[in-house]
């Protein structure tokens, strides 16, 4: 009997530019830290959310969502945050990586019910 083979089909990675929305749990992330050190943390912890979840390596953050984390300061994060993820064409042609993601703040005020969705592009 023929064991099954996996078929390694390619696909364009170009193709794959999407849009979506998550919420973070920021809280198990810096739950623990000490207190001089939860902002900065959140920050890393929210690349590391967008590299795992676009595949991406190249990770941009908006500076409104930068405001976001540290609008409370360094010490008292907010424990859950919404973001709006963009895997997007990298135009430039030196560029080691051909897509990278774009972070950005999406203001909410309860997180009850709210799951990861797609959305569609303003382009």
């Amino acid at each position: 009997m023929a064991k099954d083979q996996k078929t390694t089909q390619k696909r364009s990675t170009l193709a794959d530019v999407v849009t979506r929305e998550y919420t973070i749990h920021m809280h198990k992330h810096v739950f623990g830290r000490s207190l001089r050190k939860r902002a900065p943390h959140a920050i890393k912890a929210v690349k590391a959310f967008a590299q795992k979840a676009m595949g991406t390596k190249d990770v941009r953050l908006d500076p409104s969502l930068n405001k976001a984390v540290w609008s409370r300061g360094v010490k008292h994060t907010n424990h859950r945050i919404r973001v709006r993820i963009a895997r997007k064409r990298n135009d430039d042609e030196d560029a080691k990586e051909k897509l990278y993601s774009y972070v950005t703040f999406v203001p909410t005020v309860d997180f009850k019910g709210l799951n990861t969705e797609v959305v569609e592009d303003e382009n």
